[in-house]
């Protein structure tokens, strides 16, 4: 048996910046803790543009949310960087189901995010005789 992965699905989502803008952190902390967690906030919050950070998770969250088939909320999803990649753990079952490959961009008004998933699953390999 080999663990292999296997392309599931594909997921894209364009914001418009101003979307996040018009709706100041301070005076909307509620709305965002609906959809961010406390680390993504935090994040966010260090950049002198937070909103287009804001946006742009927003957008990987979507995306992800079309790329695979199973019913799955903001809350459940958790952005993050590594090496100035942007990465995507689950925090419920599904979490060692699938592995992501994931963009996300801003430029100007907008930010966008394509997500590729890729199912695990376990296979037997045979070999012929």
């Amino acid at each position: 048996m080999s663990n292999q992965k296997i392309p599931f699905g594909i997921g894209t989502d364009i914001i418009d910046i101003d979307r996040f803008k018009s709706k100041p952190l301070e005076k909307n902390l509620n709305f965002y803790k609906k959809i961010f967690s406390d680390s993504e906030i935090k994040y966010c919050k260090k950049f002198r543009s937070s909103y287009e950070h804001f946006a742009g998770k927003f957008a990987i969250k979507e995306s992800l949310i079309k790329a695979i088939s199973e019913k799955i909320s903001f809350s459940e999803i958790i952005t993050s960087h590594s090496k100035n990649k942007p990465k995507i753990l689950l925090k419920n079952k599904l979490n060692n189901k699938y592995d992501f490959l994931v963009s996300v961009s801003h430029e100007k008004n907008f930010a966008i995010a394509f997500v590729i998933a890729f199912k695990n699953e376990n296979t037997t390999l045979h070999s012929e005789n």
